[in-house]
């Protein structure tokens, strides 16, 4: 019975971010942009990243929510998989009062690599739209597009669009990724799609690894993915030569 109770216990804390409780008093996500308004990324960032690692981040982020996908190998064998992602993008704040943090690259890896999870792939980010319970129209914004306030303005239209539905969401962020783009000194972007499914950004990698905008969205996916009734580390799909092509269209992947 202990066996059966703690097999249980692993496999449902795959599907969950291994996070504390939040602490009693934790900011909420307008108080977060209050104090971060005048701050610049090298700033902000250190206190976003030990937030959320602390747990300050609402409950409903918590609980990942299962992306279908499969390929056809040579010998026409259906080959079927699932991966586990955050339902929205990396926020801080209560269950009532939250907001999403767009982040850079380096920080989204360390809170990744903490939480045992990776980013997506743009392959990832596509199957994700097309699975997602909602899906916004985006919203471009134009003046000061790197200023936490743009940040909190860009997040509270989406709260506006959103009007309370739940669920996985997509069309309302670029996503950072996982790319054979990434160099180490650039951030890779993809996606936003809009409601005819095709994505405005194209996989780019032109800007630094320090610049972030309101656009940008962090988006965790467990390292625990079941391949073919199976469950395997990303890193072993990655290396497989016909598992991977269920988590890329690239040659290759690199991570932050």
């Amino acid at each position: 019975m202990l066996r059966i109770i703690a097999l249980v216990l692993l496999l449902t804390s795959c599907h969950r971010l291994p996070l504390p409780s939040r602490p009693p008093g934790s900011m909420t996500g307008r108080e977060f942009y209050q104090m971060a308004d005048s701050m610049k990324w090298d700033q902000r960032e250190p206190i976003a990243r030990q937030q959320i690692l602390a747990g300050n981040l609402p409950p409903f982020l918590r609980k990942l929510k299962p992306v279908h996908t499969s390929i056809t190998d040579s010998s026409g064998r259906k080959i079927r998989a699932v991966f586990y992602v955050t339902p929205d993008y990396l926020s801080v704040g209560s269950k009532t009062n939250w907001a999403r943090i767009p982040l850079t690259p380096m920080t989204a890896q360390a809170i990744a690599d903490s939480l045992h999870c990776f980013l997506p792939t743009r392959k990832m980010v596509n199957d994700i739209y097309t699975q997602a319970a909602v899906m916004l129209e985006p919203v471009p914004l134009y003046a000061y597009r790197d200023s936490a306030i743009t940040f909190w303005h860009h997040h509270l239209i989406i709260e506006g669009q959103r009007k309370g539905k739940k669920g996985l969401i997509a069309g309302i962020k670029k996503d950072v990724v996982s790319s054979s783009k990434i160099t180490g000194k650039n951030v890779v972007i993809y996606g936003w799609h809009q409601l005819n499914g095709k994505p405005i950004q194209p996989l780019y990698g032109g800007h630094v690894n320090w610049y972030v905008d309101y656009s940008h969205g962090i988006r965790l996916v467990s390292r625990n993915l079941k391949i073919a009734g199976r469950r395997m580390d990303y890193m072993d799909v990655l290396s497989h030569p016909i598992y991977k092509k269920l988590l890329i269209d690239e040659d290759s992947v690199r991570s932050y």
